[in-house]
């Protein structure tokens, strides 16, 4: 009997390990994957962002799968939609 009662004790302390990983881990991962997601649909011309890259513009068109960035007067760059990480404000 003993050795039945330390493999469902082992199995426990797998799922309770499975589960504080999930709860700590990845779901923040997923909900922070999901709003950032949002934020990129939500893009419109005139708002003022920051890249990954640490490049601050005001966004002139916004495509499918690019954005249209105005880093600085008469210089516009395209970039790949993910890579914009927020919104700029200046403080």
């Amino acid at each position: 009997m003993q050795g039945g009662e330390q493999i469902v004790s082992a199995v426990i302390w797998m799922v309770l390990l499975i589960a504080i990983f999930y709860f700590l881990l990845y779901r923040p991962q997923q909900q922070q994957r999901k709003k950032h997601e949002e934020f990129l649909k939500n893009l419109k011309k005139g708002d003022k962002v920051v890249t990954s890259g640490g490049l601050i513009g005001e966004i002139k068109s916004v495509e499918e799968n690019t954005v249209s960035l105005k880093v600085c007067e008469g210089c516009i760059v395209k970039i790949v939609k993910p890579s914009v990480a927020s919104y700029y404000e200046e403080k």
